[in-house]
């Protein structure tokens, strides 16, 4: 069964101090052993000094010079107090090295408690931030909100790492709901695909019946209620006609080849032929790049449904600013109006396909606006027009 790794941790920290501190104490002991005297030396020292007594009692010292035996006295003395000497060195080299292995080894214990407690400070200091940071991993997982304001904990390292998963997390979570969101405009695109081929097959027939009916009508007199049936019906067959166009342009994305799209005259060309005649749109330019890369159509329907909800907006009358800057990393475009504006608890919703505030709108024209303007690799955001009205800005990155 695996340890927990600060047990692990521990382990190996203390193995690492203790190894070389017994070594240590092993190598002191057994040097000072050996430099201490051996029984050996001590016995032929002994021998010397017996020799030399049973030497002195065999000489006749009568026949000795007096030089003579003053010189065997002295060498009698010199050698008793060598063997004196040598047997008190000996007891306190005995107890020099005894007490000096146990200075030894007590230093070694303290030294390995002193590991121990050093090591286990070490081990909770690793393995209590990496422990952490694995929980936060588990709940960046399950999708669950990061602790904030944890007091930091270990090496200043660890409090990068702790950011550096906020980071993460926070970007994961942007991904996933863009994932989400291109997953629902997939499946919304696919709807709107077979609804507007469903639609299409009738309604060219009621179209082609509707005209057949209006020529048959037309040659007789006193037909007002069908003519009035006839105008509901023509009326009826447009917006239908109409809502087959949104959803069959909802469900294709912009295809062919791209080409260089010059904004500032396609929106000064949809300002002159793309809102009603009391709508007045000024657009202006910083100099700057206001050209992308991109499909011409897509594009100008996009910017003409924004123009149109503006003039809508602005119940046909007042003015609309369109400002085009850019430079080497993009372009931007702004159109602002002046009308009502957008409540603030709205505007996170309108570009959801399907949602609108309208009576009889479909819900599918900002949602394809958003759907070109992210196909050109651009993003699409609304806000509050200073003195009221909407601002929807468009940033196309190069």
């Amino acid at each position: 069964m695996a340890q927990p790794f600060h047990r692990r941790i521990f382990v190996i920290l203390v193995t690492m101090t203790a190894v070389p501190t017994i070594l240590a104490v092993a190598g002191w002991v057994l040097s000072v052993r050996t430099l201490a005297p051996s029984a050996g030396a001590r016995a032929s020292l002994e021998e010397v000094v017996t020799s030399a007594r049973a030497l002195a009692q065999s000489v006749d010292t009568m026949q000795l010079t007096p030089a003579a035996r003053a010189a065997l006295r002295h060498h009698l003395e010199r050698v008793s107090s060598s063997a004196s000497l040598a047997r008190r060195g000996e007891t306190y080299l005995r107890y020099y090295t005894a007490g000096f292995a146990i200075v030894i080894v007590m230093l070694g214990i303290v030294v390995l408690f002193a590991a121990v407690r050093l090591a286990g400070h070490l081990s909770r200091q690793l393995s209590r931030p990496i422990d952490e940071l694995v929980g936060w991993t588990q709940l960046i997982r399950v999708r669950q909100p990061l602790p904030a304001g944890t007091p930091a904990r270990g090496a200043p390292e660890f409090e990068s790492l702790r950011q550096s998963l906020r980071d993460l997390a926070a970007a994961l979570d942007v991904a996933r709901d863009k994932e989400l969101e291109a997953e629902r405009l997939r499946a919304f695109r696919e709807v709107a695909r077979r609804v507007a081929h469903e639609i299409k097959n009738p309604l060219t027939s009621m179209r082609i019946a509707v005209d057949t009916l209006a020529r048959s009508g037309a040659d007789r007199s006193g037909q007002g209620r069908t003519d009035m049936a006839m105008q509901v019906m023509v009326a009826e067959t447009d917006r239908l006609e109409r809502l087959a166009r949104e959803f069959a342009d909802f469900g294709r994305m912009p295809e062919g080849a791209q080409s260089e799209v010059d904004l500032q005259e396609l929106l000064e060309e949809l300002g002159r032929t793309g809102v009603p005649d009391g709508v007045r749109v000024s657009v202006e330019a910083n100099g700057g790049r206001r050209s992308v890369m991109g499909h011409y159509e897509p594009l100008r329907r996009a910017f003409a449904n924004l123009l149109r909800n503006a003039a809508e907006a602005m119940k046909g009358r007042g003015a609309i600013d369109v400002r085009v800057t850019g430079d080497a990393t993009g372009c931007v475009v702004t159109i602002a109006d002046h009308g009502p504006g957008i409540p603030e608890d709205l505007r996170p919703r309108i570009f959801e396909p399907y949602f609108t505030t309208k009576q009889d709108g479909t819900g599918l024209g900002l949602a394809l606006v958003r759907q070109t303007i992210d196909a050109h690799r651009g993003t699409i955001s609304v806000t509050e027009t200073p003195g009221g009205g909407a601002t929807f800005t468009m940033v196309f990155a190069t």
